[in-house]
């Protein structure tokens, strides 16, 4: 706002409008009445006077000062008294509030709206005096400062809004002040609402609005309020609500971090723009000059029609409102009556016009003024500028595994006590035979009843209690970690089983009891660990490089293309991520890289992240495997209890597919029962060491890596020590997953303990899972593609749907011609981009990978670049945390929309973060959009980037070589806090450096840096023979984003903390194709959707050689999903 002292305001009114303070309307002559209350006479000569105000039409202003001297008010009156009939008349400040209404100016038309301090009483009077045209009703505003009421006027004029509940705490109205509390919901005069819930405030003047959290989001609460400085609101830890004052609550609306503010000029024009919600992060987005950033929206049909009633419902000709888009459907969640956009130019011109010609339209009759409406439509949409690059970014769709994670562990029991039957019963297990208890409330009675038979057994060592004791000591002791239940870190599932639990593993007790009974499963551990926090943040940081106009500066931050496109619902961006705690805040993580958000992540995880446990689509019931995979895990089994040498035959039969990967693993292993008996050893050692450190008074309390402490080191090591080895002396294979994710942990994070014998463990554990786990989905092709089809054919076919549906877009959003006017030097993307993004675990990404290669998307015979694909992906070992498959698909608008070569899809993927010591070792890949398939003139051009060569500020960026990046070792250092940095140097005594992918060994040497190359150079590999513009670096993003607040203590990292170990760096995207067609891609879906449903009445039997007959057999797995499910197409 522009404040300007009154005199100064009359004299900058002056220049345009000419400042009358009186007309009366039902008088034609200007006489003493004028003279009598103009502030100081006029500078025209009087013969033009007197013309001029026989036809003038008097707007008045009658507002608080603030307001009618603010910039847009200056910029639109100016511009309204260019209409030749019209003058402005501004009611100074102390006359509204201090004289009576008769002596008020006189006017024709009166702008008028209530604010702080307003006397909207005197406005009401003033009307009722004079009668002038109102372009802003004063009596409906009255219900504007009351949100009670505009729900009432929007519910009547059946407009969506959110569904609501008014909590009225009036003593003479008791049946409207019922409240009852929950730990996720509440519940006002009968109507629950679970959390994420808002509450508002019953005055409209009160903006503290609280949005309240589930526990399994983490809990709290996001409060808002006016802006100050550069926050609009704060998380809060409280999650109970509030118990004083009146309140609306109402469902929270899933907007995907976006908010649009809609501003009417009558109910013909709408101007629409977008900005950060400020419930996401409480960061206020602020350009170069200070100004709260937004971008224009284009509004749908149904969004105008919603905007023409809300204009007329309110009598409110310039009003302004709010809009969510949540879920496919628009929804008003609050109207702010008389509302102008800040700094727009093309609103200014508009609204100018729209209220001059709605002027002149009421009054010019009246004065017997010639006037004709003009002719050109005052609705002049704001569409966005296209971009002029040759291929144009359509769909990117991502499959992504979580980030680094604290060990999995889990415990079975089987459990007779009628405490858990009534429990089973309590939640409806009957129903499906199986329960999955999560929520604080269910495990805690699950904690109660652990504790209620352990205190029976002690008192009176009561043999009816069959449950083993020290199981249920476990149970009790894993369930009572941290203290509280809050966030998604334990789970309890109840399995029936009719007839008791079969003999199954040295767990289990020796003699089988009769009758019905319930498998406990207890899984907890598997937390997204702070390291995994920083790898999705900073992936989603790169990945926003991939957008047209990606190598922009963005008020500091690389990737403007994408934060242009997402908040002007130009980018249809949809996150998706399956239930469990650390794929749900991996997926947060990464959207608060990709959208530069601040802060915590819950307020994010509850808007930006779609839980998908519909269908099985991210999702899979691991204790529910199919008949297949069931076959595969005995025949594993069966071969790695040969206690001598691998030979031919069993490499025939272990890796039928020759994977390089699985060749070199079985070498290192030779003899796996031998290869047991020494991983069983270097178990005990460590379990031994471990030991021996806690008796240590100096170890007593020593805190390792994310609050672990040494017992509880001890605790998981010792469980895999009785595990593995079984009481028949054979080994139980299924543990070596579980050994490797341990020593891989320990190693990463706790190497400061200096255990001994930690590398050894490490190389032949991961020797052996290397074989263990992919081969788990399957040993051939047909089985690999039977199992990886059971997991995703919900994925496949929503993935199938996202490309369709981009390719069915028409692109509606064409170029006006005054849109130039007003977007000099903006850099404008495109047509809108859809972005998918699906966070999973580690069987979905095999599963997927796996169809990829031997569905039959290409042939290797025929396809170089598919067999180079092929070759690299047959020597990756290992699919590690932030594994990343990505599909792009472009559309190159030279070529006829109906040939197949209009639209062009790509396949990429990365193995995700780099092993320990994977560096010598490391698979060589082909780079990321290798040249070798496109035409050499082309490269340079192809792509979504847009041509920014002119931009001084993006050249001075540009200035290095694109090996200088390649080279420098990605490591992370302690840093005082729970964060990691990043630093350069090359060793560190956490064991061992992380250097990003060495592809300068690749590149050309006639490659120069263009657009984006040498600045974000890490995210994706650089091809042998060129390189695409569209390379990010993980250390450039991460040095100029982490200006993050640290603890000025210093830790060294032998004091054994939570910064202490270093953060791996994740390797660069690779190019499996870059020239197929949506043809092809579309055509291999349905092909992997069809042979899938074959296989749910027909399934692959095979002997144990190699598979060279299929024959016909029982379903291959009744929990697999049915394929007649649907999408809501998002």
């Amino acid at each position: 706002m522009h404040g300007m002292s009154e005199s100064a305001g009359q004299e900058e009114v002056h220049k345009g409008p000419r400042f009358l303070v009186g007309y009366d309307h039902e008088c034609k002559q200007v006489d003493s009445r004028i003279m009598s209350n103009n502030s100081e006479p006029y500078d025209e000569d009087e013969e033009e006077e007197d013309l001029s105000s026989e036809r003038q039409i008097i707007v008045g202003i009658c507002s608080m000062m603030k307001k009618s001297n603010s910039k847009p008010m200056t910029q639109i009156m100016e511009r309204l008294c260019k209409f030749e009939y019209i003058t402005v008349v501004i009611f100074p400040e102390e006359v509204i509030l201090n004289e009576p209404v008769e002596k008020w100016p006189l006017c024709d038309c009166l702008i008028s709206f209530h604010s702080k301090g307003f006397p909207l009483d005197k406005a009401v009077s003033y009307a009722k005096l004079r009668n002038p045209l109102l372009i802003n009703d004063l009596n409906m505003q009255y219900f504007i400062q009351d949100r009670r009421e505009v729900y009432r006027i929007l519910q009547e004029e059946g407009i969506d809004l959110p569904r609501y509940a008014v909590l009225n705490r009036d003593p003479d109205k008791p049946e409207e002040c019922s409240l009852v509390e929950g730990e996720d919901h509440v519940e006002v005069n009968g109507e629950v609402f679970h959390k994420p819930f808002v509450e508002k405030p019953v005055s409209a003047e009160d903006h503290n609005v609280y949005i309240y959290y589930p526990t399994s989001a983490g809990g709290g609460s996001q409060r808002l309020f006016r802006k100050i400085g550069s926050r609009s609101s704060v998380y809060s830890p409280e999650s109970t609500v509030r118990k004083t004052g009146s309140y609306i609550y109402e469902e929270f609306m899933p907007t995907d971090g976006t908010d649009v503010k809609v501003y009417t000029v009558g109910p013909d024009y709408a101007h629409a723009e977008a900005r950060k919600s400020p419930a996401l992060d409480g960061k206020v987005e602020r350009d170069s000059e200070g100004k709260e950033i937004r971008y224009p929206v284009m509004l749908t049909a149904m969004e105008k029609l919603v905007a023409r009633k809300v204009c007329m419902a309110f009598k409110q000709t310039v009003c302004g409102f709010d809009l969510l888009r949540a879920n496919g459907h628009s929804f008003v969640c609050d109207v702010n009556g008389f509302s102008f956009v800040k700094n727009s130019m093309k609103y200014y011109d508009d609204c100018a016009k729209v209220l001059g010609n709605m002027v002149m339209r009421e009054l010019a009759p009246q004065f017997h003024i010639p006037w004709s409406i003009p002719m050109e439509a005052e609705d002049i949409p704001i569409v966005p500028t296209t971009s002029g690059t040759m291929m144009e970014l359509r769909c990117v769709i991502a499959v992504i595994r979580h980030g680094d994670r604290t060990p999995k562990q889990k415990m079975k029991m089987e459990v007779r006590n009628a405490l858990f039957f009534d429990l089973f019963e309590k939640y409806g297990g009957y129903k499906t035979g199986k329960l999955k208890l999560k929520k604080p409330k269910q495990l805690q009675e699950v904690l109660d009843i652990a504790r209620q038979l352990l205190a029976e057994l002690v008192q009176h060592n009561d043999c009816e209690i069959e449950e083993k004791k020290s199981k249920l000591e476990q149970l009790k002791t894993v369930l009572e970690m941290y203290g509280h239940f809050s966030g998604i870190n334990r789970k309890v599932q109840l399995t029936y089983l009719p007839h008791g639990q079969p003999k199954a593993s040295s767990e289990e007790e020796d003699s089988l009891k009769e009758g019905p009974s319930l498998l406990l499963v207890l899984k907890w551990g598997g937390e997204l660990t702070p390291a995994g926090r920083v790898q999705a943040e900073e992936l989603g940081r790169a990945f926003r490089c991939m957008y047209p106009g990606g190598q922009g500066d963005y008020a500091g931050f690389p990737g403007c293309g994408l934060l242009r496109l997402h908040s002007t619902y130009r980018h249809d961006l949809k996150i998706y991520a399956s239930d469990e705690g650390r794929v749900q805040m991996t997926a947060a993580a990464f959207a608060k890289g990709l959208l530069a958000l601040e802060g915590e992540l819950t307020p994010i995880l509850v808007q930006m992240v779609k839980s998908a446990n519909m269908n099985g689509l991210l999702d899979s019931d691991s204790d529910s495997l199919t008949d297949c995979q069931q076959r595969v895990k005995a025949r594993l089994h069966e071969i790695m209890q040969k206690n001598k040498d691998f030979i031919e035959e069993d490499y025939q039969k272990l890796a039928p597919t020759r994977s390089p990967s699985l060749v070199n693993s079985m070498k290192v292993i030779g003899n796996p029962v031998k290869t047991c008996d020494q991983v069983y050893a270097l178990i005990q050692s460590l379990t031994c060491q471990i030991r021996k450190r806690l008796e240590d008074p100096k170890s007593a309390n020593l805190q390792l890596y994310h609050s672990e402490t040494l017992e509880l080191m001890l605790q998981r090591w010792s469980k895999l020590e009785r595990d593995f080895r079984m009481k028949s002396g054979r080994y139980d294979i299924s543990k070596i997953p579980d050994i490797y994710d341990c020593v891989k942990y320990d190693t990463q994070h706790n190497s400061s303990l200096g255990l001994e014998n930690m590398l050894e463990l490490f190389q032949l554990s991961r020797a052996l899972a290397d074989i263990i786990i992919p081969q788990e989905y399957g040993l051939c092709k047909p089985e690999k593609l039977d199992i990886a089809s059971a997991y995703c054919l919900p994925l496949i076919k929503k993935i199938q749907l996202d490309l369709q549906r981009t390719h069915e877009d028409e692109a509606v959003n064409k170029l006006h011609p005054l849109w130039f006017r007003y977007s000099r030097g903006v850099m404008s993307p495109g047509r809108h981009v859809r972005t998918r993004l699906y966070f999973t675990s580690e069987s979905h990404v095999h599963s997927l990978l796996n169809l990829f290669r031997y569905g039959g998307l290409l042939n290797e015979e025929k396809d170089e670049q598919w067999k180079q694909a092929m070759d690299y992906l047959s020597a990756v070992t290992e699919l590690n945390y932030m594994t990343q498959i990505v599909i792009m698909l472009y559309e190159d608008n030279n070529k006829d929309p109906s040939s197949e070569e209009r639209f062009h899809v790509e396949l990429h993927f990365s193995p995700g973060v780099k092993g320990y010591k994977d560096e010598e070792n490391a698979p060589m890949g082909f780079g990321f959009r290798p040249a070798s398939v496109e035409k050499p003139e082309k490269r340079e051009d192809l792509g979504s980037l847009e041509d920014l060569s002119q931009d001084e500020t993006d050249r001075a960026l540009l200035t290095e070589p694109l090996s200088i990046h390649r080279k420098s070792p990605l490591i992370r250092r302690r840093k005082a806090g729970s964060m990691e940095v990043l630093s350069e140097s090359s060793t560190s005594s956490c064991g061992g450096s992380y250097r990003l992918f060495p592809s300068c060994s690749r590149q050309s040497p006639e490659v120069k840096p263009s657009g984006l190359g040498s600045l974000f150079a890490g995210l994706f590999s650089a091809s042998f023979r060129g390189v695409s513009s569209s390379a990010p670096n993980l250390r450039e993003l991460a040095q100029a984003q982490r200006k993050k607040t640290t603890s000025p203590r210093r830790r060294s990292k032998r004091d054994g903390f939570e910064g202490c170990s270093m953060v791996p760096s994740i390797y660069p995207l690779e190019t499996l194709h870059n020239s197929l067609s949506l043809k092809q891609v579309d055509e291999f879906l349905n092909k992997v959707c069809e042979s899938r449903s074959d296989t749910l009445f027909k399934t692959w039997k095979y002997s144990s050689d190699p598979p060279s007959a299929v024959s016909n057999s029982e379903p291959s797995s009744p929990s697999v999903p049915s394929s007649n499910f649907s999408f809501n197409c998002e």
